[in-house]
């Protein structure tokens, strides 16, 4: 992520997200919100931005892709970041 996001935007986005998908996590429904701010879809930027392990985030990223909220687009085998994006 390009630097930290506005943090009253982040968190009326996560409001949002997590009012049309009450089914989420709160992890979930930040990594959509993220999105739906135009942040980069990258796991290992995001943990690093909100302190959170990566191992978390990998884990709430493949819960979103397999309900077809996202699409991973790219894998890095040995650091095993994630790019991802929202499924239109």
């Amino acid at each position: 992520m390009s630097g930290v996001p506005d943090e009253a935007a982040f968190l009326a986005a996560l409001d949002r997200v997590a009012g049309r998908h009450p089914g989420l996590t709160t992890l979930e429904a930040g990594l959509l919100a993220s999105l739906a701010l135009g942040l980069p879809g990258d796991s290992r930027a995001f943990a690093r931005t909100f302190g959170i392990a990566h191992a978390l985030v990998l884990r709430a990223l493949a819960g979103l892709e397999e309900t077809g909220h996202v699409a991973v687009t790219a894998r890095e085998g040995r650091t095993q970041r994630a790019r991802y994006a929202a499924r239109a």
